[in-house]
């Protein structure tokens, strides 16, 4: 039977019931639904009973546990898909025209990266040119920090390169690097070490879920006599890393920002040269640079690094031998 309308009711469905109707399609669960958009479950029955109403069709199967659209239900998401896509793009032209910038910015760290003063130089000028903009920051871990960029979870990212292919970013800072070892390590008293020094020392890995080429370029893997490094533990993230260390499992190299962002008993850092510098990077995808809010952290990123600049000429300064590729074409 269908629903039915009442006398005079209009026809004309709400954005938000559109909306709602998109994340039932998703979830095809009422309560799962419901939390994802933070309303009861009663309410957001309601809204699609309501729905259905204003349209004069069933949308939903309803029996048991178990949520089915309909077939007119399965044609009118993809409709209502049209219009909420629709709105977005006429609030965004709006936005240019208005010179605002709204919605949501979604932005992943890796590790402590955002932590960074760079970063936080960034996210604060953003924040206070742009009050319209929802920004969040996620963190990403060593598994995640490219895919999540990959499949939209995040539209930029502040990361540690050599990026992949594929991923456009815009240089922040270069620092030098070191390695990570337990603090009776018979080589923790040392003020400099070579990598023939830590030949024979275990370090640890990444999840095959990482890009090889990128680890291998950090722990300088074949090293230059040619030999391949011994990898040890798997880990997931910079605390791991660092626990894995403290357990006397493995050692690790770090930016040498790690001697502030990761202090811990039972760690030393020490500077090892030929290790080479760590790259700061705000990465983001080609097709996404020119989404407003992607937009809006570049130039407020460029902003915060000219200045930078001007004030102190070392500092935060481009990478002139970073790889093209990766370079913002801007």
């Amino acid at each position: 039977m269908r629903p039915g309308r009442g006398v005079g009711a209009t026809r004309e469905p709400s954005l938000h019931q559109l909306r709602l109707l998109l994340v039932l399609a998703e979830e095809l669960h009422f309560g799962r639904a419901a939390a994802r958009v933070y309303v009861t479950q009663p309410a957001f029955s309601q809204q699609i009973r309501s729905l259905e109403r204003r349209l004069d069709v069933e949308l939903v199967e309803r029996g048991g546990r178990a949520v089915r659209l309909t077939a007119a239900g399965q044609a009118l998401a993809q409709e209502a898909r049209a219009v909420v896509d629709a709105m977005a793009r006429l609030l965004q032209a709006a936005d240019i025209h208005a010179g605002t910038t709204r919605g949501r910015l979604r932005i992943g760290s890796l590790g402590a990266e955002a932590a960074m003063p760079y970063a936080q130089a960034i996210l604060a000028r953003l924040r206070g040119a742009h009050a319209d903009l929802e920004t969040e920051v996620r963190n990403l871990s060593f598994v995640d920090m490219f895919s999540k960029l990959s499949t939209g979870e995040v539209d930029a990212a502040f990361l540690r390169g050599p990026l992949p292919p594929g991923i456009q970013s815009l240089h922040l800072a270069t620092e030098t690097r070191v390695v990570c070892l337990p603090a009776d390590d018979p080589l923790a008293d040392r003020d400099v070490l070579t990598l023939a020094q830590l030949a024979d020392r275990v370090v640890v890995d990444m999840p095959p879920e990482v890009p090889r080429s990128w680890w291998d370029h950090l722990t300088v893997n074949p090293r230059p006599d040619g030999t391949r490094v011994r990898f040890g533990p798997v880990v997931r993230d910079t605390e791991s890393m660092v626990l894995a260390v403290t357990q006397q499992q493995a050692i690790t190299f770090l930016p040498a920002a790690a001697r502030r962002l990761y202090p811990r008993a039972g760690l030393t850092y020490v500077d090892v040269p030929e290790l080479g510098v760590s790259t700061a990077e705000l990465a983001w995808l080609p097709e996404n640079r020119d989404k407003p809010a992607v937009s809006a952290l570049r130039e407020v990123a460029r902003q915060v690094l000219h200045e930078a600049r001007n004030a102190e000429p070392d500092t935060a300064a481009p990478d002139v031998n970073a790889p093209p590729a990766h370079r913002d074409p801007t």
